[in-house]
């Protein structure tokens, strides 16, 4: 959980116990205020988080590791993300737009990267393929525990929202969807990059006289597009999220929920009870539990006023 002043990582370990850290965190937006302003606030979102994640991601793999009497190495980890990075980009970057431009160039709907066709046909298979990843990832055990625990994220943050006491009975009865997840910002990316495509592509020259590595160098223009197309998404959940009584913003925002069926799954009391112990930590609301392991006890110490303000990684 992060909160604006810190980040907490709450680990259920295989004895049972939680782990928990809790860090002081800050955004280059402090530093750089030019950074907050919409628009450039989104790529900075995204890629903080995405820092955040890792940390968090390191920190709750070696805490299981080593309560298995194991050891993980940072290079090991770093190893694994670059691989999950360069999986991720071509499951849902390379291949729907070479499948895209095989359909418009060796069958006799005959269109290129230059028509309005290509982009809509090439959003539809990135939304496809997503789907059916999801779909066939959450059958396994271990994906439909790191589900539970998404779900727990969202009530307690609801719960929150909602001001009621943080409790594993009051976070129980909120929702498991959210509108401010990450996965209605990933659906809103992929809807904006059909839009945003669509309107670059036809001025694009070609990129090379090869074919082959012409698609390349614009898939490879595609993934570096995905911090500005990531800004624009996350002005439109930003708004949608402030104006839900909207009918334009609910219809933004209904996809994402829905697809959030399948991200998240309904949480057990231990679970519930692990995402509000990171909840409170990041907020220094409420005392935290005699029986978790603070790791990091130096900054539970501070004295930061409450706030409301959260967001689960």
């Amino acid at each position: 959980m992060k909160a604006k002043t810190r980040l907490s990582v709450a680990v259920r370990l295989p004895s049972g116990k939680i782990a928990l850290k809790t860090t002081a965190c800050g955004s280059l937006s402090q530093k750089w205020p030019f950074l907050g302003w919409p628009f450039l606030r989104g790529p900075l979102v995204l890629m903080e988080t995405m820092v955040y994640g890792l940390k968090a991601l390191s920190f709750s793999a070696s805490q299981i590791m080593e309560d298995e009497g194991e050891k993980i190495s940072s290079a090991s980890l770093a190893l694994t993300m670059l691989g999950a990075f360069i999986a991720a980009m071509t499951l849902f970057v390379a291949l729907p737009h070479l499948l895209t431009w095989i359909l418009g160039t060796f069958t006799p709907l005959n269109f290129d990267v230059r028509s309005l066709s290509f982009h809509i046909i090439d959003g539809i298979l990135k939304v496809l393929i997503f789907m059916i990843y999801i779909w066939a990832i959450s059958f396994m055990k271990q994906i439909e525990r790191v589900f539970a625990y998404h779900g727990a994220e969202h009530k307690s943050i609801h719960c929150l929202e909602a001001g009621k006491e943080l409790t594993v009975i009051n976070a129980q009865s909120c929702s498991r969807l959210h509108n401010r997840c990450g996965t209605t910002f990933l659906l809103l990316v992929l809807t904006v990059s059909i839009a945003a495509f669509a309107v670059i592509f036809p001025f694009l020259p070609s990129l090379s006289a090869n074919q082959f590595l012409n698609q390349a160098l614009q898939i490879t223009l595609k993934i570096f597009c995905m911090f500005p197309l990531a800004g624009i998404a996350y002005e439109i959940i930003r708004l949608a999220g402030k104006r839900q009584n909207n009918t334009l913003c609910r219809m933004l925002l209904w996809p994402g929920l829905q697809m959030q069926k399948l991200t998240t799954r309904e949480p057990d009391e231990a679970q519930l009870e692990t995402a509000i112990v990171a909840l409170k930590a990041a907020l220094a609301t409420s005392e935290i539990p005699a029986d978790v392991e603070i790791m990091d006890s130096a900054v539970m110490d501070q004295t930061i006023p409450p706030r409301r303000e959260a967001m689960a990684l």
